[in-house]
């Protein structure tokens, strides 16, 4: 019986995965994004107005990369038709997280316009579809490839931002992320988004 390498093994593992990779990426590439007004634009910052969106949801424990990571993966199985019937359905950027505290975090993807828990087959165990009411968002772009560090201080910009212009959040601050977390590139674009009181 002939032996097999590890060698062989890691390759072909690394060639699976860079096939998913480019697969994620070709459908992140070719993905829409809510429609939206902005209701004000102040240099580097904005508030923008989004209707209700409906969302498909993982809570993860662990890291911000972990979590997100793991957390894209199982959205984007259910997307690409895995446990369920049906077409797959086409990926809407951004992907949101938001931490939960204690070293979790809440991964969303948002559902495409007509897409909803009425229309689709409940998810598996750990992923769930909600919805985001209609809501008020003050934005900041984080340039360069995301970091904890690089998050926090945009976060900070922002919420300085927010205090001199008199707004009340009423939420945490979320990343919006418009590549993959596969996508090991240094200008993955993302966003800061922090919801706001009427």
């Amino acid at each position: 019986m002939a032996k097999i390498g590890w060698g062989r093994i890691l390759a072909g593992v690394a060639t699976v995965a860079a096939a998913g990779a480019a697969y994620v990426y070709y459908k992140q590439r070719t993905s829409k994004a809510p429609i939206y007004e902005v209701a004000l634009i102040d240099g580097a910052f904005e508030i923008r107005s989004y209707p209700a969106l409906s969302v498909l949801e993982t809570d993860q424990a662990g890291s911000r990369d972990r979590a997100l990571g793991i957390g894209f993966g199982r959205l984007a199985g259910y997307m690409f038709g895995e446990g369920r019937e049906g077409d797959e359905l086409p990926i809407t950027m951004p992907v949101l997280a938001a931490t939960l505290g204690e070293g979790a975090w809440r991964v969303r993807f948002l559902l495409p316009d007509g897409e909803s828990g009425d229309s689709l087959q409940p998810p598996g165990e750990g992923l769930a579809i909600g919805i985001l009411p209609a809501r008020e968002v003050a934005v900041v772009s984080v340039p360069g490839k995301p970091t904890d560090r690089l998050f926090r201080s945009r976060s900070g910009d922002l919420q300085r931002w927010l205090k001199d212009k008199g707004r009340v959040a009423a939420g945490p601050a979320e990343h919006a992320y418009y590549t993959s977390p596969l996508d090991l590139g240094a200008q993955q674009a993302s966003e800061i988004w922090v919801p706001l009181a009427r």
